[in-house]
């Protein structure tokens, strides 16, 4: 099995303070696709006996070293074992070209990191749980849909990555002939990066930002843009995925199986958040006609716009108790 040899920062780089009630270390683990993934590896100190583990990742362009780190420092705050981790060829984690994405790899990614916790020493194989933010919310369902060793997803200020790929914003693109024309400009665009030998990048957050931008593009530069939440590696900080890097979305929707997830799944999403409807739907398609819906919660926090998920917008508005409570309740 070929792992690739990465390099590892180890001073700490991330956009929240490190806690004194925690040990940190970086770890390394591996897909079934031979990809190497870096991840940060949060636990509580003094902690004794097998823990109950919890893998954390997005959100979608974002680092380990942004929020997805908070959410699991502040996790093994609370006495679980986690690991926030870059999702394969962003990040410190490896696989080449860079800045690519897919439905089926970065689904993966979650059911490898599944793979590394059950066979830790200290970690309880029996009750390992995931977190996913932004994008890596709707990949979280996707991966409880698909593991069952997986007994408890969180899903916080989500994305239907398939759906926003293929329909545009608020499903405003949503027809045969706009697909088809983006269709046409994505494989132009394939054309002219292998002549060049290079992948175009299609550019993060815009900055300077426009006057009369969305609310949601303002909302993405107040995080990724500013002291709150830029770093160097996040793509979404920067330079953006590759034009051409999430193009396998359009017609391969994920989420297809949600409604037979029998694990317990908290979907929470802001009141205010443009992504809301992505949250309240993937809810409902859970729900209908399933037989497993007891164990299944819509959490819509009141005034909360997009990005108050990622960091709690300076208000506390991720409800760190309630999802504490949910772990705790499933990883029984």
């Amino acid at each position: 099995m070929m792992n690739e040899r990465l390099i590892l920062t180890e001073e700490w780089d991330k956009t929240f303070p490190k806690s004194d009630k925690i040990n940190h270390r970086k770890i390394t683990f591996h897909n079934r696709y031979g990809i190497t993934l870096a991840a940060d590896l949060y636990e509580p100190k003094n902690a004794d006996g097998k823990l109950p583990a919890i893998a954390v990742c997005g959100p979608f362009g974002a680092v380990k070293e942004q929020c997805s780190g908070l959410y699991a420092q502040t996790l093994a705050e609370r006495g679980f074992l986690t690991i926030a981790f870059d999702p394969s060829f962003t990040g410190e984690s490896g696989g080449m070209p860079r800045y690519m994405a897919s439905p089926d790899i970065n689904t993966e990614d979650f059911q490898a990191a599944v793979d590394f916790l059950s066979l830790q020493e200290n970690v309880d194989a029996d009750k390992i749980g995931i977190l996913g933010i932004c994008g890596w919310g709707g990949l979280a369902i996707n991966a409880a849909a698909l593991d069952t060793r997986i007994k408890a997803t969180v899903v916080s200020t989500m994305y239907d990555m398939a759906r926003v790929n293929a329909n545009g914003y608020f499903d405003s693109d949503d027809s045969e002939e706009k697909r088809y024309a983006m269709k046409q400009n994505l494989n132009a665009q394939r054309i002219k990066d292998y002549q060049s030998g290079e992948y175009t990048l299609g550019g993060g957050v815009v900055d300077p930002l426009p006057e009369d931008a969305p609310f949601f593009v303002k909302d993405y530069h107040d995080y990724y843009k500013t002291e709150r939440g830029y770093h160097p590696r996040s793509l979404n900080s920067n330079g953006g995925w590759n034009v051409i890097g999430c193009m396998s979305f359009i017609n391969q929707p994920i989420n297809t199986y949600s409604n037979e997830i029998r694990s317990a799944v908290l979907i929470m999403h802001g009141e205010k958040a443009h992504s809301c409807y992505f949250g309240k739907d993937a809810y409902t398609a859970m729900t209908t006609d399933s037989k497993y819906t007891d164990n299944k919660e819509l959490l819509i926090i009141p005034d909360a716009v997009h990005t108050d998920l990622y960091d709690g917008g300076g208000k506390d508005a991720i409800p760190f108790d309630k999802i504490e409570a949910f772990y705790h309740e499933y990883l029984k």
